[in-house]
């Protein structure tokens, strides 16, 4: 399925939503843009770069004739968004977001966008990087990366098919999961690596030494702090909106992490060495080397 969007509103254009702004341009699939956002200078920027048409006003003239609404914005937002465009959505307009987490924007849809619900479409685009703001959008972000649908059970079928084709005109792989099992994994293989990057370089930056410590630093600490540059608010609403899920990967990783310690303390070089052989297999097959 093709798809030409007339006019797109997107709230919050940096890399996601100006990543996805440009990739729709050059595919050819958009018309006009409109940007929303909380800093002037970033929606100026956006405009400069050629990712969006036009700044809004508001969120009420935002989303009037919209054919789509991409909510690309910390979660924390979304409740008052939702509730700013309520009121001024087109029948056949299509509401979905780029959030990290999927229950809680599934609820706050079912709270504040009840008169909408079959065109509400909750997706998670499995791209980005540790930088922000409209000028790191690209229009090659999302070229053969994943992204996930979640429907809500009120999710209108071609509304799913409308979104999944804006995915896929920006060069996505679309798959569709539900909300729970999405949150459950992104809790594994995304949230729980983002605390532990934040926890090093916190507990190293608070050292009296840290300067000395950082100014050591390599690249093994480089590559796997990376993600400790993304956004702090972005990553805080993250980590309070899958709680419960995150809360239970920590408890795991903690008795993993007493396996190694009880390993070292004893001097237990088989049980070290067969540890990491297993991490080592299991990342090699992974990374498809």
């Amino acid at each position: 399925m093709t798809t030409h969007i007339n006019k797109l509103a997107i709230f919050g254009v940096g890399l996601i939503g100006g990543s996805v702004a440009l990739a729709l341009k050059q595919a050819a699939a958009v018309g006009e843009v409109v940007g929303v956002g909380r800093s002037r200078a970033n929606l100026e920027a956006a405009l400069k770069l050629g990712i969006i048409d036009r700044i809004a006003a508001s969120p009420a003239t935002a989303v009037q004739g919209a054919d789509v609404v991409l909510l690309a914005v910390p979660v924390g937002q979304m409740a008052v968004l939702m509730q700013a465009i309520a009121p001024h959505l087109g029948e056949e307009t299509l509401i979905t977001d780029a959030g990290s987490t999927k229950q809680d924007v599934a609820a706050l849809m079912q709270q504040h966008l009840a008169a909408h619900l079959p065109n509400c479409v909750p997706g998670h685009p499995i791209a980005g990087a540790e930088t922000c703001g409209a000028g790191a959008a690209r229009a090659d972000l999302y070229q053969d990366r994943n992204v996930v649908l979640t429907p809500l059970p009120q999710s209108d079928q071609a509304a799913m098919e409308k979104v999944r084709a804006l995915w896929q005109a920006c060069g996505a792989k679309v798959s569709e999961m539900p909300s729970i099992e999405h949150d459950a994994i992104f809790a594994t293989v995304s949230h729980l690596p983002h605390l532990l990057a934040y926890t090093l370089v916190d507990m190293i930056a608070r050292r009296d030494n840290a300067d000395t410590l950082f100014s050591f630093a390599a690249s093994g600490f480089r590559d796997f702090t990376r993600i400790a540059a993304s956004s702090p608010e972005m990553w805080r609403d993250i980590a309070l909106a899958n709680r419960e899920a995150l809360l239970s990967e920590i408890a795991q990783y903690q008795a993993s992490l007493e396996q190694m310690r009880a390993a070292l303390a004893a001097e237990d070089a088989t049980a070290l060495e067969a540890a990491f052989r297993r991490a080592q297999t299991a990342r090699v097959r992974w990374s498809g080397g």
